[in-house]
């Protein structure tokens, strides 16, 4: 047997045998309790409450790097497009972000789609290959059965209620990772590249939360220009550059050319809305704080205390940690940007990423949302919804609870 300062080993290339630790987070709560949160709203009328939400998104802006980020022509080009069960238009779009950047998109129009539509935004979330469980691609067995147990299809889900979604990808998912081998692995495919784009942009002052808002206000602006473009020219598809792949059936049903469609705008482009799950709604946060064009949001599986979810709980995702951000603002303070437009929150009771309290972190982040719609006078455009059952998106009242959000706005 071996020793090392007089103590037993074991055999020859064992670890060292470590019977007490000294952790640094202890440290690190009693810094966040200290400087966490210096500029949450401190006033008492609308009036201080909207220069504050002004004030906000200017500093919250300059921390996500938005104002590094490059603007460019979208230069959109459909790749193809398919005709769904149930008379689902889903077209496969890929627009220009930044120079030399590009966001793959999924668009699905469900039949009877006009310009009075309502189309909601649906960024992914973490282990579902980007867009594809979004979309509802159900016939690859690995995204199946993500659909299955993250209820991930929120997409189709919408689509299926008459909303046109628009289900991209996010930055180093689906077919936007940064290398191809890890897009074509099974071991691989699902996940996300998010330590890359970390390592690439925080040492510039752009969190990955930063590059992946900028890419949404972009499909924002696809959004408005497409609908201006459909309305001058009623072709079902725009202005678009046709893909190389050109149209591409679905395995179940569909034409070997583009579907027809009535002509002229599929949606109204002042209602665009946006519905994210867990990384999808940590988007959908940053996303409808910053961007007053976003009409209405949905937050399911990402509104807590970033005191338990994301300092207790140091092993997330590194796309959640924006430098200087907890010095400034709590998520329920974010979330308070959103005020007055409609916005429902979704929590799960067992979802371990509420942290340690439970689903009280996330109750105590919704009252500080609702002091600010009670200040606006429209309590009733806030929603929280708390379901039993652990981390997952819920969809059995949705349609209840959009109706619910608009009949406030009437």
């Amino acid at each position: 047997m071996m020793t090392d300062g007089g103590k037993e080993t074991g055999k020859a290339g064992n670890i060292p045998d470590i019977r007490m630790i000294y952790p640094s987070l202890p440290s690190m709560l009693g810094k966040f309790d200290k400087y966490a949160r210096q500029d949450c709203f401190a006033g008492t009328t609308r009036e201080e409450l909207v220069l504050w939400q002004q004030r906000m998104r200017r500093l919250l802006s300059g921390l996500l790097g938005i104002p590094k980020m490059e603007t460019c022509p979208l230069n959109a080009v459909v790749e193809d497009v398919v005709l769904l069960p149930g008379n689902i238009r889903r077209e496969h779009i890929r627009i220009q972000v930044e120079p030399e950047v590009w966001m793959p998109l999924y668009l699905l129009v469900p039949a009877g789609a006009d310009a009075s539509t309502r189309p909601f935004i649906c960024p992914p979330g973490h282990n579902g290959a980007g867009k594809y469980t979004v979309a509802g691609l159900s016939r690859y067995q690995a995204v199946e059965e993500r659909i299955r147990h993250y209820h991930y299809d929120y997409g189709m889900q919408l689509a299926k209620l008459g909303y046109v979604a628009v289900c991209p990808d996010c930055r180093g998912f689906g077919e936007r990772r940064e290398d191809l081998a890890d897009a074509q692995s099974l071991e691989t495919a699902l996940g996300g590249d998010c330590y890359r784009l970390a390592h690439m942009g925080i040492p510039l002052g752009i969190p990955v939360a930063g590059m992946l808002v900028w890419d949404l206000m972009r499909l924002v602006d696809y959004l408005e220009e497409r609908q201006k473009t459909e309305a001058l020219t009623p072709s079902g598809l725009g202005e678009h550059t046709a893909g190389p792949g050109g149209p591409v059936p679905e395995a179940v049903a569909g034409p070997e050319t583009y579907p027809a469609r009535s002509g002229g705008p599929a949606w109204d482009s002042r209602k665009v809305s946006c519905l994210g799950f867990s990384g999808g709604g940590m988007q959908t946060l940053f996303l409808a704080a910053l961007d007053e064009r976003i009409s209405l949001g949905v937050i399911s599986g990402y509104l807590y205390g970033y005191r338990d979810a994301l300092l207790t709980m140091n092993r997330n995702c590194s796309c959640n940690y924006v430098p200087h951000l907890w010095e400034h603002l709590d998520m329920g303070d974010i979330a308070s940007l959103i005020a007055p437009r409609p916005l429902l929150v979704q929590s799960c009771r067992e979802d371990r990423l509420n942290g340690p309290r439970g689903v009280a972190n996330a109750v105590e982040q919704v009252e500080i949302i609702r002091k600010a719609y009670e200040l606006m006078e429209t309590p009733g455009r806030l929603v929280h919804e708390i379901c039993q059952g652990t981390h997952r998106w819920h969809g059995e009242h949705l349609e209840i609870h959009l109706g619910q959000l608009l009949s406030s706005c009437d």
